[in-house]
């Protein structure tokens, strides 16, 4: 099977890794509120903690999942880690996804996800390489390694495809957290967020960046989604957790330099200076022309109408093209339509 290839029986494979499930074992779901104390939620990150989380660390610190009867905890993602599989297999009850094509692709192989939020409406996503070997075009990346996460292996191939470039005539390797790869001439482009700042600063000023946007794949990125099963179960506290973060990315954006200061705290491993750097280039990416009308977290029918149809002609549905409905609910954005406008 390629290393692309999306399909349940692998999901199921993820999950059962991940958790340890035997068939004795409870699930974990969202745990519910009591007299003594607030109802937990786990979200499990696609990747590892970044400034992606501003708005979530805010809403903690400040207590607004507390006011919500709700205490979240973050749980990190990494080079290893199929977060879809965790939420799917119950270790999580929210996911947060650096890219759209995920959720999609998981539904389209009968994991039972849907997408409630995202985060940003254009992707922050790019390529990035050096002046003396330009990567400025799909085209270009012919007879060139690109290194990519494991969670960038969808995007890649959606965008040869879209761009008419076989996958053979490039070579695909993995890549860590870092840009080491590009920095030693193991490979000609490495890739990451143009947000991330602390992690370009190593490549300086000798860089060329390809915005995956610009290729002609333009997707949602810091997706939100939840499992059938959470939605049908659980209604009040997903909404009390929209509502709680919504609070915390509009805290965020106004109070930019408090929001680094609680973040770094949060993930000591952070820069502060950098993320001070990243904070104003990300906010533009989470609130834009879309969220002044829609809300923070705003997405539409129509954008995941048009990814799905993108990604069913390029024949990345390897066993079922999902639907738009069975693909994401506007359900929870319904729900908090009021506080997330307010701060939209």
């Amino acid at each position: 099977m390629s290393e692309f290839a999306v399909s349940r029986r692998g999901f199921i494979q993820s999950a059962m890794a991940i958790g340890g499930i035997a068939a004795a074992q409870t699930l974990l779901t969202i745990e519910p509120a009591s007299a003594a104390s607030p109802a937990k939620i786990r979200m499990q990150l696609g990747w590892l903690a970044s400034n992606g989380l501003l708005g979530e660390v805010v809403a903690m610190k400040k207590g607004y999942y507390a006011e919500q009867g709700l205490q979240l905890e973050i749980v990190p993602g990494g080079p290893n880690v199929d977060g879809v599989a965790g939420v799917a297999s119950g270790q999580a009850s929210i996911g947060q996804i650096s890219s759209s094509p995920s959720v999609m692709l998981a539904r389209g192989a009968g994991v039972p996800i849907k997408a409630i939020a995202a985060g940003y409406q254009k992707h922050p996503y790019a390529y990035f390489s050096r002046k003396s070997k330009p990567i400025r075009t799909a085209q270009d990346m012919i007879g060139k390694t690109v290194a990519i996460q494991p969670t960038g292996a969808i995007l890649l191939r959606a965008l040869l495809a879209k761009n008419n470039v076989p996958e053979d005539k490039v070579k695909i390797v993995n890549m860590g957290a870092d840009m080491n790869q590009l920095v030693t001439g193991q490979a000609d482009a490495v890739v990451g967020w143009i947000t991330n700042t602390n992690a370009l600063k190593v490549l300086g000023e000798d860089r060329v960046d390809l915005m995956l946007w610009d290729t002609g794949i333009q997707l949602y990125a810091n997706v939100y989604y939840t499992t059938d099963k959470e939605l049908a179960e659980h209604p009040k506290e997903l909404a009390g957790w929209m509502a709680a973060t919504a609070r915390g990315w509009g805290y965020a954006r106004a109070h930019q330099e408090e929001a680094v200061n609680l973040l770094v705290e949060a993930f000591p491993n952070l820069d502060k200076a950098s993320e001070m750097e990243a904070i104003g280039p990300l906010m533009k990416f989470a609130f834009n022309e879309t969220t002044k009308t829609g809300g923070w977290g705003a997405m539409t029918k129509e954008n995941w109408s048009a990814q799905i149809k993108s990604y069913a002609d390029l024949g990345q549905f390897k066993e079922k093209v999902p639907t738009v409905d069975d693909v994401m609910t506007l359900s929870v954005l319904e729900a908090t339509a009021d506080i997330r406008k307010q701060v939209g």
